[in-house]
Formats: C-alpha cells, sequence, structure tokens
C-alpha cells in the first residue's frame, strides 16, 4: 500500500479540517462527493484497524455539513460510503435519520430507519414526533404500536407526542390504552411532561374529569399542566372551573405564562366577569408580560366582551404591527358591541396593510354589513371570500346566509346555502332564519323537515328560528305542533326565547287566553313574556287582559317605558282618551322619552333617513309633491287611509293628513323620486314595526309604480310586489 493511500482515519480527520479551514462554506458541500471518494481508498485500507470513535467523528462532520445546505443528495452520499465501508453504527445512523429530517424527507428518514438492523429509542422518537408534527398523525400512531410490538418500551419523550396525535384523531380508546402503558411504566405520575400531554389530551377530548383526575396524581405540577388544564375547561365552557384551577395555580406558587394569561383571560371575557378580568390584567403587568402579543390579544377580547370596547381599541393603538388574530379580535369585539361602521371602517384598514383575513374575520365583517343592511359592500367582501378561497367554508357561509337573508334577498341566501359542500346546523340555521325573518314560512319548515334526511339534530336556534317562520307566516296550527313535540322531547330545553316566540304567534292570531295561560306556565316569567302578551293585547284590543299585563311588567320593571306606551296604544284604540292622558302625564313625571319612529333608505351609498312629517331634507319639496301624487293614484285603485292606527284624540280628517306623513312613506317617496329604473328594488328600513296603514299603502304603491319593495321593520321584512306581501298580511 503507497504512503499517500494509508494514511488512516486520523490524519482523514486532520483533512477534513483543513478542508473545513481553507474552502469557503457555500463551496464545502459541492466537493463534498469528491472529498469521500477520495477518501475511500484510505478507509479500504485503514478501517479495520481505526478508532469507532473517530470514524464517527468523521462522519459527524460530514453530516453536519450537509445540515448547512439542507441537502437531502448530500445526506445520501454519506450514507452510500457509510454502507461501502462497512460502517453502520447506531449512533451515526440517528443522525443520518435527524439529517434526513431536517432536509425536509420524511419519506427518506423512514427509509434509512427501516434499513438499520438496530434502532435506539431515539429514532423511534424522532420519527414519530416528525409524522405528527407534519400532520400525519395516522402514521406516527401506527409507528408507535410497531415500536411496542417490537418490545421497545415508549418513554416520555414518546407517550408526550402520540397523546397528542390520539387527540388529533379523536381516538380516546387507544389514547386511553396508551394512558394505561404509561402507568405500568410509572411515568404518568412521576413525568410532568407526560402528565401535561395526558391532560391536553382528556381536555380535547372534552373528558375534563379523566383531566383533573390526571392532574391531581401528578407529583410535581408545572405551569404547563395547569394551562391545559384552564384550555381544557374554558374551550369547554366551564370557564368557572378555568378560574378555579388558576387561582389554585397561584396559590401553589406556580408562576403564570404568556399562554396561562391568555387563556384565563379569555375565560374571564367568557364570563364578563370584569372584576377578576381587571386582577388578572394586573398579574399580567406585574409579571411582565403585557407587551406579549397572545397576552395583548386576550386583554383586548376580554374587555370587549365585557362591554368596555373603548379600552380594547386602546390596547390595540399599542400594537406596533398587529397580525390577523389581533385584527379579527377587535373587529369580532366591535361588533359584538353594537360598532358595526367601525368594524368596517378597522376591516377595511386591514385589509390595506395586506393583512389576509380568515374565515372568522370575514364573517364577522359579512355580520356588520347584515347588521347595518349594507349588502352592496356585504357583496365586496363575498368577493373577498371567493378570492380567499374561503366560499365553501362553513362559518364564511352562514355568514353569507345571514347577511343576504338579513337584507332581504333570499334568492341570493339560498344560492350560497346550495353551494356549500358540508350543510352543519350553524349553515341550516342560518337559512331557516332568513326564511323565516322574510315570511317564507312554508319554505323554512320545508327546510326544518329536511334535517333527519341530512342527519342533523335541530338545536334551541333551530327550534327557535321555525316558530319565528310560523309567527311570521301565519301558521299558528304548524308551530303549536312544533311546540308541543319540543315539550316533549327531554334532549332540547326550552327557553324564555321560545316562550316568547309561541305566545306572540298565539296572541297575533287572536287566542289571547291561550297565550296567557302559556306566559303562567313558565316558571318566574319575565318582562319579555308579559310584554309580549301585552302587544297582542293592543292588536285586538284587549284592554283588561293589558292592564293585568302591564301590572305584571312593573312589579318586575317599575321603570319600563315600553310597557307605558304599549298601555297607552292600547287605550287610544278603544277610544279611552282620559286614561290616555293619565298615563302620558305620568310618563313626563318620570321623564319617558318614546323614541320616534325613523325610517331610511341608501340611495347611492348615501343613507337618507326620515321622520314622521319631517321637512328637513334638503329635497322636502320634491318627496312631498312625490308623495302626494302617489296618494292620489293609490286612492285610485281602493286605497283608504285606516285612521285606526293614529292613536291621538283629533279630527278624522286631520288622522288622515298625518298618515299620509308616516316616515316610510317620505322614504319610499324620496327613493321612487331618486330611481327611476324599474328593475331596481328599493329597500327601506323603520326602527318600529311597520304599521297598517303604511302596510296597505305600499301594496298598492307597487301597483303603481311596477317596483318591488322590500322593508325591513324592528321584526321582520316585507316583500312587497304586484300589490301583495310575502308576510300575507300576516304584519
Amino acid at each position: 500500500m503507497g504512503r499517500d493511500q494509508a494514511v488512516g482515519l486520523p490524519k482523514l480527520s486532520n483533512l477534513l479540517i483543513n478542508y473545513e479551514m481553507t474552502v469557503p462554506r457555500r463551496s464545502q458541500l459541492n466537493h463534498l462527493k469528491y472529498l469521500t471518494s477520495t477518501a475511500q481508498s484510505c478507509f479500504d485500507a485503514s478501517f479495520k484497524n481505526t478508532r469507532l470513535t473517530e470514524a464517527s467523528q468523521f462522519y459527524s462532520s460530514l453530516i453536519q455539513q450537509c445540515l448547512h445546505t439542507r441537502s437531502l443528495l448530500d445526506v445520501g452520499i454519506v450514507q452510500t460510503h457509510m454502507i461501502k465501508s462497512g460502517y453502520i453504527h447506531l449512533h451515526i445512523g440517528n443522525k443520518l435519520i435527524d439529517a434526513s429530517l431536517k432536509c425536509g424527507s420524511i419519506s427518506y428518514a423512514r427509509k434509512l430507519f427501516d434499513e438499520l438492523p438496530n434502532r435506539h429509542i431515539v429514532m423511534w422518537n424522532s420519527m414519530i414526533s416528525s409524522y405528527i408534527s407534519h400532520k400525519k398523525s395516522k402514521e406516527g400512531i401506527g409507528l408507535y404500536e410497531r415500536m411496542v410490538l417490537d418490545g421497545v418500551y415508549p418513554d416520555e419523550y414518546t407517550f408526550s407526542c402520540v397523546f397528542k396525535a390520539f387527540s388529533n384523531l379523536g381516538l380516546i380508546n387507544e389514547g386511553r390504552r396508551a394512558h394505561g402503558l404509561s402507568v405500568v411504566l410509572g411515568l404518568e405520575v412521576s413525568n410532568v411532561f407526560v402528565g401535561s400531554a395526558l391532560v391536553d389530551m382528556y381536555a380535547k377530548f372534552g373528558r375534563m374529569k379523566y383531566a383533573r383526575l390526571v392532574s391531581n396524581r401528578v407529583v410535581d405540577k408545572d405551569v404547563v399542566l395547569f394551562t391545559a388544564l384552564i384550555v381544557g375547561y374554558s374551550q369547554q365552557g366551564d370557564d368557572d372551573e378555568a378560574l378555579e384551577v388558576f387561582g389554585n395555580m397561584i396559590n401553589q406558587g406556580i408562576k403564570a405564562n404568556e399562554y396561562t394569561f391568555a387563556s384565563i383571560l379569555i375565560a374571564c371575557g367568557n364570563l364578563e366577569d370584569l372584576t377578576n378580568g381587571k386582577l388578572v390584567h394586573g398579574l399580567v403587568i406585574k409579571s411582565g408580560y403585557e407587551p406579549a402579543v397572545a397576552s395583548q390579544t386576550s386583554l383586548l377580547t376580554m374587555y370587549a366582551r365585557c362591554g368596555l370596547i373603548d379600552d380594547s381599541l386602546m390596547i390595540f393603538k399599542r400594537f406596533p404591527n398587529p397580525n390577523h388574530v389581533t385584527w379579527t379580535s377587535l373587529i369580532v369585539g366591535l361588533v359584538r358591541n353594537g360598532r358595526e361602521e367601525l368594524a368596517l371602517t378597522k376591516f377595511r384598514k386591514m385589509i390595506h396593510k395586506s393583512i389576509v383575513p380568515n374565515s372568522f374575520t370575514l364573517s364577522s365583517a359579512l355580520q356588520a354589513c347584515a347588521s347595518l343592511a349594507m349588502i352592496d359592500e356585504g357583496k365586496q367582501i363575498h368577493a373577498m371570500v371567493t378570492k380567499f378561497g374561503l366560499d365553501r367554508d362553513v362559518y364564511a357561509g352562514a355568514a353569507l346566509v345571514n347577511l343576504y337573508g338579513k337584507c332581504g334577498s333570499t334568492e341570493m341566501a339560498r344560492s350560497v346555502f346550495d353551494a356549500l359542500i358540508d350543510i352543519d346546523v350553524v349553515s341550516m340555521n342560518s337559512m331557516i332564519y332568513s326564511y323565516a325573518q322574510n315570511g317564507f314560512g312554508h319554505e323554512a319548515l320545508q327546510l326544518f323537515n329536511s334535517m333527519k334526511e341530512l342527519g342533523l339534530e335541530p338545536n334551541e336556534v333551530t327550534i327557535l328560528s321555525a316558530l319565528l317562520a310560523c309567527n311570521n307566516s301565519g301558521l299558528v296550527h304548524q308551530g303549536c305542533q312544533i311546540f308541543a313535540t319540543i315539550m316533549n322531547n327531554q334532549t332540547i330545553e326550552l327557553t324564555r326565547d321560545h316562550y316568547a316566540c309561541m305566545v306572540d304567534l298565539l296572541g297575533r292570531s287572536g287566542r289571547l287566553e291561550e297565550a296567557e295561560a302559556l306566559v303562567k306556565q313558565v316558571r318566574n316569567p319575565d318582562v319579555v313574556l308579559w310584554r309580549t302578551l301585552l302587544s297582542a293585547c293592543k292588536l285586538h284590543g284587549e284592554v283588561e287582559m293589558a292592564e293585568r299585563a302591564v301590572n305584571k311588567v312593573l312589579e318586575l320593571a317599575p321603570g319600563d317605558e315600553g310597557s307605558h306606551i304599549l298601555l297607552t296604544n292600547v287605550y287610544a284604540s278603544t277610544g279611552n282618551w282620559s286614561q290616555v292622558i293619565g298615563i302620558k302625564s305620568t310618563m313626563r313625571d318620570l321623564k319617558f322619552k318614546k323614541n320616534p319612529a325613523m325610517s331610511w333608505v341608501d340611495v347611492d351609498r348615501e343613507v337618507h333617513t326620515f321622520m314622521a312629517g319631517d321637512l328637513s331634507h334638503p329635497r322636502s319639496r320634491e318627496i312631498n309633491e312625490t308623495l302626494e301624487k302617489l296618494i292620489e293614484k293609490v286612492k285610485l285603485l281602493g286605497y283608504v287611509p285606516d285612521t285606526r292606527f293614529v292613536l291621538q284624540d283629533m279630527d278624522e280628517e286631520l288622522k288622515k293628513r298625518s298618515l299620509y306623513y308616516h316616515s316610510e312613506k317620505l322614504a319610499i317617496s324620496f327613493a321612487l323620486l331618486m330611481s327611476s329604473n324599474k328593475n331596481t328594488i328599493i329597500r327601506i328600513f323603520k326602527n318600529l314595526r311597520v304599521c297598517g296603514d303604511c302596510h296597505s299603502w305600499i301594496k298598492f304603491v307597487t301597483k303603481v309604480s311596477g317596483r318591488e319593495i322590500i322593508a325591513r321593520d324592528a321584526k321582520r321584512f316585507h316583500h312587497f310586489k304586484d300589490g301583495l306581501c310575502s308576510c300575507g298580511d300576516y304584519w
């Protein structure tokens, strides 16, 4: 053997060191193949007589060089050289697998793993954790099961990985078996990592009883375990339990981290517990976590849910570069607190800053548009939903259905609904409610009855929407059937909202005695129930029952303005003006103020608001001229002013004149003045219910103008077309 060939591994290691020093790093791996091939002859001659530790150092250096450029090709070259040299060592084999994983190839790492004759626990763990971290939980669990069958005992790292995989796939029985093995191996109680992973797994399964039992058995608890328990309780809606666990953690002297604070602040927000929320905020500041993004975002959310949206806005201003989660939290909070216009302003700013919204952001923006009945802006956001590929997302889909439903466009709502791939209870509820609110009761019930065929179980919201559909369409018999069925169904608990809807249905249909009896069936009926009955009494002029209902309301809420106004209207409708004067005097003494009726209409993206007899609009003269012409035309078709809806003691002719200038009539006259295109739908909105005279008048207007008119009042939508209304006059 020549002198140059018999350099041996020590000399070859020196060659590698010199190579690293003299060749620039970015060029080293380009020469790796050359280096290893040159070294091959050295190995052939002296490998058997060389210490394994030096061989290990040599290969480790080569593998380390592979990692600098994340080159899987170079990893393969090193592996080939090792095989040719007959050097397969457990330690180096693990490094090869690790290098393959870091180069982004799980499949190549698995190939190496399967070829190794002996596998250390570290190799098993590396492969299992890589599968799970790359969202291949099924493969990770399969390898774990093979590991156990091969007689390799899992350690704490193995369990902490596979428990996560079981929860990802919802495999509760398999997770419990693995839990049993951890107990046998003595790792459940003694190892906090295993304990934390178990708590997290059971929490994600919704089995908080098991999560708490595991937590109680772990000897040395840490912040990770407590945080997993707090998150679990909060996600299951047990926010009181989450607060209790947090208190126990603090009492045991365990310091909360950023994620603990973020989770407990969300729990305080869910409970609308401002007192504890502020205490936790103080701890956040004291612990130095206030600047952390997670803590700041949770603080913002907590204050928004407690109704302090201005505090949320102040916190938001502190963010130098808010991410999409923070933007979404703010927008959701603004919508929740009735600040829809500002929510849309923030949404536009978010888009302007090139922050990509997710389905929750878009859903909240759509909810804001729905509340403001801004269908044009809603359509623009709909285009964004499509652009970002979320048009079939369940949350975005339900929000779109809600938007179009609340803007009176049930055709568009149904189009979005039919395009959804996965229809769940939320999207189904949105569509049923859209039909219900727009007076399409039969269509709503058809969807409601189809739920069982689709494998969907109705919930409380579904039942309320179905009852509302019956209420708005006068389907008394069907509503009674649904209500009776649910009363005998133990799986759904009837709420006061269900009872209120049923009382309204019975009351408006004239079945006042049944309505009053139903109110009395409720244990401790609230103000809403009695006021609903009072509204029905007003409609039918039932004075005695109205007086009983008012007395009940005033027992519960002595300062209730609405009940005084309703009773005034009852007396006025029966011509009992002395009682009207007496109640109005009482209201003045109590400094009650009646909200004025207002209607508004969107013309060319500008909202115009009108009140009864309003002359403040810049074009009021032209509006009144248009209105006078309309009144003359509709009279020719048979319109007669219904003075029953004038609840004031005045001359009959004056009553008629006062009806002419109701706010909805002014809004419609303005819309007709500004738009002559008969294909354009007129959409008006009113803060109170449309009065019976205006309802009749609008039907005649659709005949003389040839226009479709959609009116949204405080209760529902009315679709007027060709002299008819979608409510079937059950307004």
